[in-house]
């Protein structure tokens, strides 16, 4: 019989695995349209589905404590990371920016222990930050010349999440994590559409069909479906805990540039995914409290 943690740690898995597509496939969309028509455009679309979902489930009315929190919850993961990431998108390599997102496990467990009740163990705190660790020196090892100049956008990017990611799925103990994102997404669509019409001002019939199916791919499973599990994982396994599976992200990142981009993958890939997924795993074996 699977454990809370197990469940969670599975759940969350599923959600970092439809995130990891997120990079690439920004990439492949800014490439023919706006970052900022992406960013405001990505919230549209998931938020017009969310609406849709309200009209047949007619959730409760978040609290007022809720709507503070859903706004901090929509800083981060409406606006902040999507944005800053779809600026960056449109330079950096995709692969790059998977790597420097690897630090975002850490951040999320920082935002989580210092948000919440949530403390880590010693053993924790030494396997967040060996995996940290791991993937920046990948990036440095990496050849690419280290940290890019427009690395920076990516960190405001990680700490957007880090606390978007945090509230999220800790408000997901409350009421259920399709709500949580819906709510959102919901209560910033007007903001969104307006943004979005702002951007729109290019010609459909030019944009090229992966360029399109990229913005659908971000909009739908990237910015709500993803979050699905990934809040829920959070929910039943902790924050912390079920944070660490995002460690995972950067090489999944990898493997769909390969299929996407046609960016190669190498031995010394392979071998720094590994020594990752060992730190995972031994993380999931410490205790939290």
């Amino acid at each position: 019989m699977q454990t809370k943690e197990t469940q969670g740690m599975l759940l969350g898995f599923i959600g970092v695995f439809l995130f990891s597509l997120t990079l690439p496939l920004t990439r492949i969309a800014v490439a023919e349209l706006s970052p900022y028509f992406v960013t405001f455009g990505r919230s549209t679309l998931a938020g017009m589905c969310a609406l849709l979902l309200f009209l047949f489930t007619k959730p409760k009315l978040p609290t007022k404590n809720q709507l503070i929190r859903l706004s901090v919850i929509a800083l981060g993961v409406v606006y902040g990371f999507p944005l800053f990431v779809a600026l960056a998108m449109k330079t950096l390599p995709s692969a790059h920016g998977g790597i420097v997102l690897g630090v975002l496990p850490l951040a999320t467990a920082v935002a989580g222990a210092l948000r919440f009740k949530d403390r880590p163990s010693l053993s924790f705190w030494m396997t967040a930050v060996l995996g940290s660790l791991l993937v920046i020196a990948y990036a440095a090892l990496n050849g690419s010349g280290g940290l890019a100049h427009e690395d920076g956008l990516l960190f405001v990017a990680i700490a957007s999440a880090a606390m978007g990611y945090s509230e999220g799925g800790k408000l997901s103990e409350e009421m259920s994590a399709v709500d949580v994102i819906s709510w959102a997404l919901v209560l910033t669509l007007p903001m969104n559409i307006y943004l979005t019409s702002q951007y729109l001002d290019f010609d459909i019939s030019s944009v090229s069909v992966s360029a399109m199916i990229s913005f659908l791919y971000v909009g739908l499973i990237s910015m709500y479906v993803g979050f699905f599990f990934w809040y829920k994982g959070m929910a039943v396994g902790g924050v912390a805990r079920v944070g660490q599976v995002q460690l995972l992200q950067p090489f999944l990142t990898l493997v769909a540039a390969y299929f996407l981009l046609g960016e190669t993958i190498t031995l010394m890939n392979m071998a720094f995914a590994l020594c990752v997924l060992v730190v995972v795993v031994w993380g999931k074996k410490t205790r939290a409290k």
